[in-house]
């Protein structure tokens, strides 16, 4: 199904494409009939029909799931185009990708081609994590378009910042009060002295207490015997 949908091949060379997520294991099978009861079983596929890298891609508002050649990326397989469901309140259900009933790792992908029409394959991952980033990267890509809605949709006003004239009105004026008394420079030099002479006693008081040699401390009366020794 080697015609990839008109959606992703684009004369204008200039469009901007972000890639999301890129897998370069992943298999592709042809389904077999869909059972009447329940959903897809990927353990029921044994018919594969390509292997190659798996991209997530987004190019302006489109985001699609391309199967490109692992040497040759610009050999594309197929592509899947994804459906955002922008309500914020619902999944990603619908979107062009169903999850199988029996393991994480398997898929089924809606394809579609240049002339709009479309078969579904089965994806199969060699790793949960594989699978894992693969869920999350469309689902990152939902939200986003989720919020850009909400964005677009939002009034201007709300988005205004209520500014505030800070500016002095004319013949406005501002009175500052700055204490000066004459009195506290001499009270403070009055106890500036005390302090000093304070501290001068405390001083010559540590040094009467200090023994004659290597100027250490007197041991404390309440010491041990052994400890004097």
């Amino acid at each position: 199904y080697a015609n990839p949908s008109t959606l992703f091949i684009m004369a204008d060379e200039v469009v901007i494409e972000r890639l999301r997520l890129k897998i370069p294991n992943a298999h592709i099978f042809k389904l077999p009939p869909k059972p009447s009861a329940g959903g897809w079983r990927g353990g029921e596929w044994r018919d594969k029909i390509w292997q190659g890298t798996l991209k997530v891609v987004e190019r302006n508002d489109n985001t699609a799931v391309l199967f490109v050649d692992a040497q040759e990326e610009k050999n594309i397989f197929a592509v899947c185009p994804i459906n955002h469901q922008l309500d914020d309140r619902a999944n990603n259900g619908g979107n062009g990708v169903d999850r199988c009933i029996d393991s994480s790792r398997y898929f089924v992908l809606r394809i579609q081609n240049a002339q709009g029409r479309h078969m579904f394959i089965g994806l199969a991952f060699n790793e949960r994590n594989d699978a894992f980033d693969f869920n999350t990267a469309l689902e990152d890509s939902r939200r986003e378009k989720v919020a850009e809605k909400k964005a677009a949709a939002a009034p201007l006003g709300n988005n205004r910042v209520n500014s505030v004239d800070y500016k002095m009105k004319e013949g406005e004026k501002i009175k500052v009060s700055i204490g000066i008394g004459s009195s506290g420079g001499g009270n403070g030099g009055s106890s500036g002295g005390g302090g000093g002479a304070a501290a001068k006693r405390r001083l010559e008081k540590a040094r009467s207490s200090n023994t004659g040699s290597g100027g250490f401390l007197k041991p404390s009366s309440k010491d041990t015997p052994s400890r004097l020794a």
